[in-house]
């Protein structure tokens, strides 16, 4: 079983990677805010207290993300399509994907590592195999995310609900539709249920073979 690393950074935001530690992640394409903002935002926030500086840096990065700008590879169907399926095609062994949603630009998950497993190493895997779907199904090529990701620990059954509640409306936030279970991309969705079930049925299936 490895260590866990705790609070860690690799220069850019900080994380904490404990095992058994309920996490809302969020990740962006590359080109979803320019780096001329991202400079802008680091100044203006530069003498604000560290939780208070990652705090509104998230804030901000989820409001400009909603806007829709950039390339948004993830709004064509097939792209969001690839991505889901490899956020789904890990639940039950490397962690347990309690809420989702794929985002033209950006992606919310609230997951928890199973046992051993590192949320870092979730998320190169995560990352690495849902750039070459999106590539794959849109004929894109090159990178397609931001190098870093935001993580939030989870810390009691509010925060939990809260996170659950925000990443399945987000779509609605983002008016991108009125009901979050009519959005296809996302745990509220009657359909990505019905789709990560037959997945575990499909799994369990070849384990008992």
């Amino acid at each position: 079983m490895r260590d866990p690393r705790g609070w860690h950074s690799r220069g850019y935001l900080p994380h904490i990677d404990v095992d058994g530690l309920t996490q809302f992640v969020t990740w962006r394409t590359a080109d979803s805010i320019p780096q001329a903002v991202l400079d802008s935002w680091r100044v203006e926030l530069s003498k604000a207290k560290d939780d208070e500086r990652w705090r509104e840096l998230a804030r901000r990065t989820e409001h400009y993300c909603d806007q829709g700008h950039g390339e948004c590879p993830m709004r064509d169907p097939r792209a969001a399509r690839g991505l889901q399926e490899c956020l789904l095609h890990d639940h039950g062994t490397q962690y347990e994907l309690h809420a989702w949603v794929v985002m033209p630009n950006h992606v919310h998950v609230l997951l928890c590592p199973r046992e051993g497993v590192s949320l870092s190493t979730i998320m190169h895997r995560l990352k690495t195999a849902s750039a070459h779907a999106v590539n794959r199904a849109v004929g894109r090529k090159g990178s397609l995310w931001q190098i870093e990701y935001f993580d939030r620990y989870v810390r009691s059954g509010d925060h939990f609900a809260g996170a659950k509640r925000y990443t399945e409306w987000n779509p609605v936030k983002a008016k991108l539709c009125t009901d979050p279970k009519k959005y296809p991309w996302s745990s509220a969705s009657p359909d990505a249920q019905a789709r990560l079930e037959f997945l575990m049925q499909q799994r369990e299936m070849a384990i008992n073979d």
